[in-house]
């Protein structure tokens, strides 16, 4: 009795020692996430722009983005007067959130560096048809362009999920 009792006691140490590492996500491929990633982004319209104001709190605002390259930049326009403008003058690190909630699909999350970009040419090459629409596009807007550093990818399609322990979603560097 003496002898199942240990082994049983040293089961369940044991189990307990190897579950984290079962249940922990395994290391993903660059690509993989790569694909998965640019899949979530084409099937969004607009995406979420995370700035932070003057007092150190975080704004989100909805943008319209420019389809990104295959480095993953990413290219905004709005109005040069905008608070977010401001704002990334100031504190240039962001967050850019691309997600479909209507369908549960998952999400990318980049981080980086944005710049406020005063360029008349580039903004006139990348007009979009409905500006026409809006007086003095020209003059008053100006491009913000941002660099990623990292990005965390959710594509439940591709198998891309959260770690079941510590939540985290996978996360690749650039």
């Amino acid at each position: 009795m003496k002898s199942k009792l240990i082994t049983i006691c040293s089961l369940i140490v044991l189990s307990a020692a190897v579950s984290p590492w079962l249940n922990s996500q395994s290391v993903i491929n660059r690509d993989t996430m790569i694909i998965a990633a640019k899949e979530i982004i084409k099937g969004t319209s607009y995406c979420g722009l995370a700035t932070v104001d003057a007092t150190g709190q975080p704004q989100m605002r909805t943008m319209n983005p420019f389809p990104v390259n295959d480095e993953f930049i990413t290219w905004f326009a709005t109005s040069r007067t905008s608070r977010k403008v401001k704002e990334i003058k100031s504190n240039p690190r962001v967050c850019v959130y691309y997600a479909d909630h209507s369908s549960a699909k998952g999400y990318v999350s980049i981080t980086g560096v944005a710049e406020v970009i005063d360029d008349k040419e580039l903004l006139i090459k990348m007009k979009r048809d409905y500006w026409s629409g809006i007086p003095n596009w020209e003059t008053n807007f100006v491009l913000i362009k941002i660099v990623p550093k990292t990005m965390e990818v959710v594509n439940y399609k591709r198998g891309l999920s959260s770690d079941p322990n510590t939540f985290s979603a996978p996360k690749i560097d650039f």
